[in-house]
């Protein structure tokens, strides 16, 4: 008799019931999920994600991810089509002559920025009404997202500030 309740004893330390083992496992798997920091980090580095309008209300570009570089390409702008209202104008500003021939409707203004501690940076802007292309980075600043175009350091550079374009649902 004194066996059998060691036995039943020694079975049940080693072998819980099949309830508890699941409970531990699902609570271990959600401590796993919830507390991921690679998880906020994905987060807060697509809060640039969307459409945006520059300070002087004429131009619009959205900003996408490719791997772990952003990009931005121009969506609209007040004079991106010829006087017909339907042909997109040209790069003809552009500093490579290769590249004068395409067409400015969704070109990449914004290239190669990445994401780290609150900053995108090592990017290139495209200015395609001057034709020349400046170092950049980007920061969020009070719901507003801060373009910061420079030669040379950061320190002497321009800021623009752009808004986010909120779509209304239908």
């Amino acid at each position: 008799m004194n066996l059998n309740i060691f036995k039943s004893t020694l079975i049940h330390e080693f072998y819980p019931k099949r309830g508890d083992l699941m409970y531990k496992i699902l609570f271990t798997i959600f401590l796993f999920i919830s507390f991921h920091p690679a998880d906020a980090q994905i987060v807060a580095s697509d809060k640039i994600i969307g459409e945006w309008i520059n300070e002087e209300k004429d131009t619009r570009i959205e900003i996408y991810r490719n791997g772990e570089e952003y990009f931005g390409r121009l969506m609209w702008a007040e004079d991106l089509f010829e006087s017909d209202g339907r042909t997109s104008r040209k790069d003809l500003r552009n500093n490579n002559e290769k590249l004068r021939s395409r067409n400015l409707l969704h070109i990449n203004l914004l290239n190669n920025f990445v994401f780290s501690e609150d900053l995108w940076d090592n990017g290139k802007m495209y200015d395609p009404r001057s034709g020349k292309t400046y170092n950049c980075l980007i920061r969020l600043r009070n719901g507003k997202m801060e373009v910061r175009s420079y030669v040379g350091i950061p320190l002497f550079g321009r800021s623009t500030y752009w808004d986010p374009i909120v779509l209304k649902n239908p």
